[in-house]
Protein backbone atom coordinates (compact mmCIF):
# COMPACT_ATOMS: atom_id res chain seq x y z
CA UNK A 1 0.00 0.00 0.00
CA UNK A 2 3.01 2.31 0.24
CA UNK A 3 2.93 2.68 -3.53
CA UNK A 4 -0.73 3.80 -3.57
CA UNK A 5 -0.08 7.60 -3.43
CA UNK A 6 2.43 7.33 -6.27
CA UNK A 7 -0.01 5.26 -8.34
CA UNK A 8 -2.76 7.81 -7.77
CA UNK A 9 -0.42 10.62 -8.85
CA UNK A 10 0.56 8.67 -11.97
CA UNK A 11 -3.12 8.06 -12.70
CA UNK A 12 -3.90 11.77 -12.45
CA UNK A 13 -1.05 12.62 -14.82
CA UNK A 14 -2.22 10.03 -17.36
CA UNK A 15 -5.87 11.03 -16.96
CA UNK A 16 -5.11 14.71 -17.51
CA UNK A 17 -3.44 13.91 -20.82
CA UNK A 18 -6.14 11.46 -21.95
CA UNK A 19 -8.83 14.02 -21.14
CA UNK A 20 -7.69 16.44 -23.83
CA UNK A 21 -8.05 13.76 -26.51
CA UNK A 22 -11.35 12.53 -25.05
CA UNK A 23 -12.83 16.05 -25.09
CA UNK A 24 -12.23 16.16 -28.86
CA UNK A 25 -14.27 12.98 -29.29
CA UNK A 26 -17.03 14.32 -27.05
CA UNK A 27 -17.30 17.64 -28.88
CA UNK A 28 -17.56 16.06 -32.33
CA UNK A 29 -20.00 13.41 -31.12
CA UNK A 30 -22.22 15.97 -29.40
CA UNK A 31 -22.91 17.60 -32.78
CA UNK A 32 -22.43 14.93 -35.46
CA UNK A 33 -23.26 11.81 -33.42
CA UNK A 34 -20.31 9.80 -34.68
CA UNK A 35 -16.84 9.11 -33.19
CA UNK A 36 -14.03 10.84 -35.09
CA UNK A 37 -11.49 8.03 -34.95
CA UNK A 38 -8.96 10.22 -36.78
CA UNK A 39 -8.62 12.37 -33.65
CA UNK A 40 -5.86 10.14 -32.24
CA UNK A 41 -3.91 10.42 -35.49
CA UNK A 42 -4.21 14.21 -35.33
CA UNK A 43 -2.80 14.01 -31.80
CA UNK A 44 0.14 11.98 -33.10
CA UNK A 45 0.75 14.44 -35.96
CA UNK A 46 0.63 17.34 -33.50
CA UNK A 47 3.23 15.61 -31.34
CA UNK A 48 5.55 15.04 -34.31
CA UNK A 49 5.12 18.62 -35.51
CA UNK A 50 6.16 19.92 -32.09
CA UNK A 51 9.07 17.47 -32.01
CA UNK A 52 10.39 18.42 -35.46
CA UNK A 53 10.14 22.16 -34.85
CA UNK A 54 11.74 21.87 -31.41
CA UNK A 55 14.53 19.37 -31.98
CA UNK A 56 15.32 19.82 -35.68
CA UNK A 57 14.43 23.45 -36.38
CA UNK A 58 15.63 24.73 -33.01
CA UNK A 59 12.45 26.56 -32.05
CA UNK A 60 11.42 27.29 -28.49
CA UNK A 61 9.22 24.43 -27.29
CA UNK A 62 6.32 26.75 -26.45
CA UNK A 63 6.41 28.38 -29.89
CA UNK A 64 6.71 24.94 -31.50
CA UNK A 65 3.64 23.74 -29.59
CA UNK A 66 1.60 26.81 -30.53
CA UNK A 67 2.47 26.36 -34.23
CA UNK A 68 1.65 22.67 -33.94
CA UNK A 69 -1.76 23.56 -32.48
CA UNK A 70 -2.49 25.94 -35.34
CA UNK A 71 -1.41 23.48 -38.03
CA UNK A 72 -3.40 20.69 -36.38
CA UNK A 73 -6.48 22.94 -36.29
CA UNK A 74 -6.15 23.51 -40.05
CA UNK A 75 -5.71 19.77 -40.62
CA UNK A 76 -8.81 19.02 -38.55
CA UNK A 77 -10.91 21.50 -40.53
CA UNK A 78 -9.48 20.18 -43.82
CA UNK A 79 -10.28 16.61 -42.76
CA UNK A 80 -13.88 17.58 -42.10
CA UNK A 81 -14.20 19.46 -45.39
CA UNK A 82 -12.67 16.68 -47.51
CA UNK A 83 -13.81 13.49 -45.77
CA UNK A 84 -16.93 14.18 -43.69
CA UNK A 85 -18.81 17.13 -45.14
CA UNK A 86 -19.52 15.45 -48.52
CA UNK A 87 -21.03 12.50 -46.64
CA UNK A 88 -23.19 14.84 -44.54
CA UNK A 89 -24.37 16.58 -47.70
CA UNK A 90 -25.50 13.22 -49.10
CA UNK A 91 -26.98 12.23 -45.72
CA UNK A 92 -24.87 9.07 -45.80
CA UNK A 93 -25.41 6.47 -43.04
CA UNK A 94 -23.32 6.98 -39.91
CA UNK A 95 -21.49 3.71 -40.55
CA UNK A 96 -20.12 5.20 -43.79
CA UNK A 97 -18.79 8.19 -41.89
CA UNK A 98 -17.25 5.89 -39.28
CA UNK A 99 -15.45 3.86 -41.96
CA UNK A 100 -14.23 7.09 -43.55
CA UNK A 101 -12.86 8.25 -40.20
CA UNK A 102 -10.97 4.98 -39.77
CA UNK A 103 -9.60 5.25 -43.33
CA UNK A 104 -8.46 8.82 -42.65
CA UNK A 105 -6.75 7.67 -39.45
CA UNK A 106 -4.86 4.88 -41.23
CA UNK A 107 -3.85 7.30 -44.01
CA UNK A 108 -2.45 9.88 -41.57
CA UNK A 109 -0.62 7.17 -39.62
CA UNK A 110 0.92 5.83 -42.82
CA UNK A 111 2.08 9.28 -43.92
CA UNK A 112 3.89 9.86 -40.62
CA UNK A 113 5.43 6.38 -40.80
CA UNK A 114 6.81 7.12 -44.28
CA UNK A 115 8.15 10.55 -43.32
CA UNK A 116 9.53 9.85 -39.84
CA UNK A 117 10.27 6.12 -39.88
CA UNK A 118 9.21 3.44 -37.41
CA UNK A 119 11.80 4.15 -34.71
CA UNK A 120 10.99 5.85 -31.43
CA UNK A 121 11.84 9.51 -30.88
CA UNK A 122 12.33 11.45 -27.66
CA UNK A 123 12.24 15.13 -26.86
CA UNK A 124 15.78 16.28 -26.07
CA UNK A 125 15.04 17.87 -22.72
CA UNK A 126 17.86 18.34 -20.22
CA UNK A 127 17.82 16.01 -17.23
CA UNK A 128 16.20 17.82 -14.28
CA UNK A 129 15.70 16.49 -10.77
CA UNK A 130 12.10 15.63 -10.00
CA UNK A 131 10.00 16.88 -7.09
CA UNK A 132 9.30 14.69 -4.05
CA UNK A 133 6.15 15.34 -2.05
CA UNK A 134 6.18 12.87 0.81
CA UNK A 135 6.08 9.45 -0.83
CA UNK A 136 5.10 10.89 -4.22
CA UNK A 137 7.76 11.55 -6.86
CA UNK A 138 6.77 13.64 -9.87
CA UNK A 139 8.88 14.92 -12.75
CA UNK A 140 8.83 18.50 -14.06
CA UNK A 141 7.35 17.23 -17.35
CA UNK A 142 4.48 15.58 -15.47
CA UNK A 143 3.82 18.79 -13.56
CA UNK A 144 3.71 20.65 -16.89
CA UNK A 145 1.29 18.03 -18.26
CA UNK A 146 -1.15 18.53 -15.40
CA UNK A 147 -0.92 22.33 -15.43
CA UNK A 148 -1.34 22.64 -19.20
CA UNK A 149 -4.28 20.20 -19.21
CA UNK A 150 -6.08 22.02 -16.40
CA UNK A 151 -5.50 25.44 -17.99
CA UNK A 152 -6.83 24.26 -21.36
CA UNK A 153 -9.89 22.63 -19.79
CA UNK A 154 -10.69 25.83 -17.88
CA UNK A 155 -10.19 27.88 -21.06
CA UNK A 156 -12.51 25.55 -22.97
CA UNK A 157 -15.14 25.82 -20.21
CA UNK A 158 -14.95 29.61 -20.43
CA UNK A 159 -15.21 29.48 -24.24
CA UNK A 160 -18.27 27.23 -24.19
CA UNK A 161 -20.14 29.06 -21.45
CA UNK A 162 -19.18 32.73 -21.80
CA UNK A 163 -18.56 33.39 -25.50
CA UNK A 164 -20.79 33.70 -28.54
CA UNK A 165 -19.09 30.86 -30.42
CA UNK A 166 -19.41 28.64 -27.37
CA UNK A 167 -23.12 29.31 -27.13
CA UNK A 168 -23.41 28.58 -30.85
CA UNK A 169 -21.67 25.23 -30.37
CA UNK A 170 -24.01 24.30 -27.53
CA UNK A 171 -27.04 25.42 -29.54
CA UNK A 172 -26.12 23.28 -32.57
CA UNK A 173 -25.34 20.32 -30.30
CA UNK A 174 -28.69 20.61 -28.49
CA UNK A 175 -30.92 21.14 -31.54
CA UNK A 176 -29.37 21.62 -35.01
CA UNK A 177 -32.71 22.35 -36.69
CA UNK A 178 -33.71 25.04 -34.20
CA UNK A 179 -30.22 26.54 -34.39
CA UNK A 180 -30.53 26.76 -38.20
CA UNK A 181 -33.93 28.45 -37.90
CA UNK A 182 -32.31 31.07 -35.66
CA UNK A 183 -29.73 31.82 -38.33
CA UNK A 184 -26.75 29.76 -37.15
CA UNK A 185 -24.59 28.25 -39.89
CA UNK A 186 -24.08 24.71 -38.59
CA UNK A 187 -21.24 23.97 -41.02
CA UNK A 188 -19.21 26.91 -39.70
CA UNK A 189 -19.85 25.75 -36.14
CA UNK A 190 -18.77 22.21 -37.04
CA UNK A 191 -15.53 23.59 -38.50
CA UNK A 192 -14.85 25.40 -35.23
CA UNK A 193 -15.52 22.19 -33.29
CA UNK A 194 -13.06 20.24 -35.44
CA UNK A 195 -10.47 23.00 -35.02
CA UNK A 196 -10.86 23.02 -31.23
CA UNK A 197 -10.80 19.23 -31.02
CA UNK A 198 -7.66 19.09 -33.17
CA UNK A 199 -5.93 21.73 -31.03
CA UNK A 200 -6.63 19.75 -27.87
CA UNK A 201 -5.53 16.55 -29.60
CA UNK A 202 -2.23 18.14 -30.66
CA UNK A 203 -1.54 19.23 -27.08
CA UNK A 204 -2.48 15.77 -25.76
CA UNK A 205 -0.17 14.05 -28.23
CA UNK A 206 2.69 16.43 -27.45
CA UNK A 207 2.32 15.99 -23.69
CA UNK A 208 2.18 12.20 -24.01
CA UNK A 209 5.25 12.32 -26.26
CA UNK A 210 7.12 14.47 -23.75
CA UNK A 211 6.27 12.12 -20.90
CA UNK A 212 7.02 8.92 -22.85
CA UNK A 213 8.20 8.56 -26.46
CA UNK A 214 6.98 9.35 -29.96
CA UNK A 215 6.07 6.58 -32.38
CA UNK A 216 3.87 6.29 -35.49
CA UNK A 217 1.57 3.91 -33.57
CA UNK A 218 0.91 6.31 -30.68
CA UNK A 219 -2.10 7.72 -32.52
CA UNK A 220 -3.88 4.37 -32.32
CA UNK A 221 -3.15 4.12 -28.59
CA UNK A 222 -4.51 7.65 -28.05
CA UNK A 223 -7.60 6.75 -30.08
CA UNK A 224 -8.25 3.70 -27.93
CA UNK A 225 -7.84 5.51 -24.64
CA UNK A 226 -9.55 8.73 -25.69
CA UNK A 227 -12.62 7.05 -27.14
CA UNK A 228 -12.83 4.56 -24.27
CA UNK A 229 -12.72 7.43 -21.77
CA UNK A 230 -15.40 9.27 -23.75
CA UNK A 231 -17.67 6.21 -23.75
CA UNK A 232 -16.97 5.59 -20.08
CA UNK A 233 -17.91 9.12 -19.06
CA UNK A 234 -20.82 9.41 -21.49
CA UNK A 235 -20.77 10.06 -25.24
CA UNK A 236 -21.18 13.73 -26.03
CA UNK A 237 -20.47 14.90 -22.47
CA UNK A 238 -17.31 16.98 -22.00
CA UNK A 239 -17.46 16.61 -18.21
CA UNK A 240 -17.99 12.89 -18.72
CA UNK A 241 -14.94 12.72 -21.00
CA UNK A 242 -12.80 14.33 -18.29
CA UNK A 243 -14.18 12.05 -15.57
CA UNK A 244 -13.79 8.98 -17.78
CA UNK A 245 -10.18 9.94 -18.53
CA UNK A 246 -9.31 10.25 -14.83
CA UNK A 247 -10.91 6.86 -14.12
CA UNK A 248 -9.06 5.41 -17.10
CA UNK A 249 -5.70 6.73 -15.90
CA UNK A 250 -6.31 5.49 -12.36
CA UNK A 251 -7.54 2.11 -13.53
CA UNK A 252 -4.52 1.53 -15.73
CA UNK A 253 -1.98 2.32 -13.04
CA UNK A 254 -3.72 0.62 -10.11
CA UNK A 255 -4.68 -2.45 -12.14
CA UNK A 256 -1.20 -2.94 -13.57
CA UNK A 257 0.44 -2.61 -10.14
CA UNK A 258 -1.89 -4.74 -8.03
CA UNK A 259 -3.12 -7.31 -10.56
CA UNK A 260 -0.40 -7.59 -13.21
CA UNK A 261 2.79 -7.29 -11.21
CA UNK A 262 3.70 -3.93 -12.73
CA UNK A 263 3.63 -5.19 -16.34
CA UNK A 264 2.71 -2.08 -18.34
CA UNK A 265 1.60 -4.17 -21.31
CA UNK A 266 -1.67 -4.81 -19.44
CA UNK A 267 -2.59 -1.13 -19.16
CA UNK A 268 -5.07 -1.03 -22.01
CA UNK A 269 -6.64 -4.32 -20.90
CA UNK A 270 -7.42 -2.94 -17.44
CA UNK A 271 -8.74 0.30 -18.90
CA UNK A 272 -11.20 -1.62 -21.07
CA UNK A 273 -12.14 -3.92 -18.21
CA UNK A 274 -13.21 -0.91 -16.14
CA UNK A 275 -15.16 0.48 -19.08
CA UNK A 276 -16.99 -2.79 -19.68
CA UNK A 277 -17.90 -3.19 -16.01
CA UNK A 278 -19.38 0.30 -15.79
CA UNK A 279 -21.23 0.02 -19.10
CA UNK A 280 -22.81 -3.25 -17.97
CA UNK A 281 -24.70 -1.27 -15.33
CA UNK A 282 -24.92 2.11 -17.10
CA UNK A 283 -24.80 1.71 -20.90
CA UNK A 284 -24.91 5.46 -21.56
CA UNK A 285 -21.82 6.06 -19.42
CA UNK A 286 -21.43 7.76 -16.07
CA UNK A 287 -22.72 11.20 -17.11
CA UNK A 288 -24.26 10.30 -20.46
CA UNK A 289 -27.91 10.59 -21.40
CA UNK A 290 -29.92 7.44 -21.92
CA UNK A 291 -30.56 8.26 -25.56
CA UNK A 292 -26.82 8.45 -26.29
CA UNK A 293 -26.25 4.76 -25.52
CA UNK A 294 -26.66 3.90 -29.20
CA UNK A 295 -23.92 5.10 -31.52
CA UNK A 296 -25.81 4.40 -34.74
Amino acid sequence: MQALPQLIANGLVAGSMYSLAAIGYAMVYSILKFPNFANGSLAMIGAYLTFVMFTQLGMNVVIALILSMLISALLGVLLDRVAYRPLRARRAPKINVLITAMAASFTLDGMVLLLMGAEYHRFAFPVVRGVRLGTIFITPVQIICIVVSVVLMLALHFLLTRTTIGKSIRAVADNPELAAINGLNSENVISVVFALGSILAAVAGTLIGMDTVLSPTMGFAITIRGFAACVLGGLGSINGAILGSIIMGMGENLGVWFLAGGDARWKIAFAYLIMMLILLFRPAGILGKKGEARVF
